[in-house]
């Protein structure tokens, strides 16, 4: 079975669904610390007039900084659904998806979210619907999972995988192939990838590409279709 566990992020990048298109399971990452100004309440999308890109984010209730991610809730008095579907209005002109997109994101806020790892899961479900990705999505808070704690940062995953019957890959971000030791997973019978990427450019109607901007963004010039193709052109690190 191939598995992959990764923090919930707000409308994630490609490589991010890149990774759900390659597994049976996708699981959440849920007990982990909150870290401010990561991607758990914001990404980036174009600004108007090919001026580069701007923040899309959801507003969140005052917390600790040492607060578990599973207890940090939106602050929904301010209506940032629709400051955000504001920010996409200049796609309306330019990008064949819009409507699509405008469709999923009024779906996904259609029952007002709390906590913010529901609204990341659910937006993450909804776009997965969308794009046709068969996995498995489900969050580890939610699972019974009895597995040791971490001796170091890069044994999380392989703690889990080695409780789930049957997992014997792992994939991961890119970014993390320099920071596993697969030497552990090899001894544990577990497999380790990490699929990036190789075709990420598309028509932005602009001057210049803008890189690595959110899901929306790359829904908004393609159909699921093509965003398939995309996510089957890869290679593994």
């Amino acid at each position: 079975m191939k598995i992959a566990i990764q923090q919930p992020y707000f409308f994630p990048y490609l490589n991010y669904f890149c990774l759900i298109s390659q597994v049976d399971k996708f699981i959440v990452f849920d007990r982990v610390q909150y870290v401010r100004h990561a991607w758990y309440e914001r990404n980036r999308i174009l600004k108007p007039c090919n001026m580069g890109w701007q923040w899309i984010m959801t507003p969140l209730h005052k917390h600790s900084h040492t607060e578990n991610l599973l207890n940090i809730r939106i602050n929904n008095h301010l209506d940032w659904q629709c400051r955000m579907f504001a920010q996409l209005a200049h796609y309306k002109k330019k990008a064949p998806h819009y409507h699509d997109v405008i469709h999923i994101l009024s779906r996904i806020f259609e029952d007002q979210q709390h906590s913010l790892i529901d609204l990341n899961v659910k937006s993450i479900q909804g776009i997965c619907e969308y794009l046709k990705l068969p996995a498995q999505i489900e969050c580890l808070s939610c699972m019974d999972l009895k597995y040791e704690p971490a001796t170091a940062p890069d044994e999380w995953a392989l703690n889990i995988c080695s409780k789930i019957e049957g997992a014997n890959q792992y994939y991961n971000l890119p970014g993390g192939a320099l920071f596993f030791d697969q030497s552990k997973y090899a001894k544990a019978g577990i497999n380790i990838y990490f699929p990036e990427l190789t075709h990420i450019e598309y028509n932005q109607k602009q001057h210049h590409f803008e890189p690595n901007l959110s899901i929306l963004d790359v829904m908004m010039f393609n159909s699921p279709e093509t965003i398939r193709q995309m996510l089957s052109s890869f290679r593994y690190l």
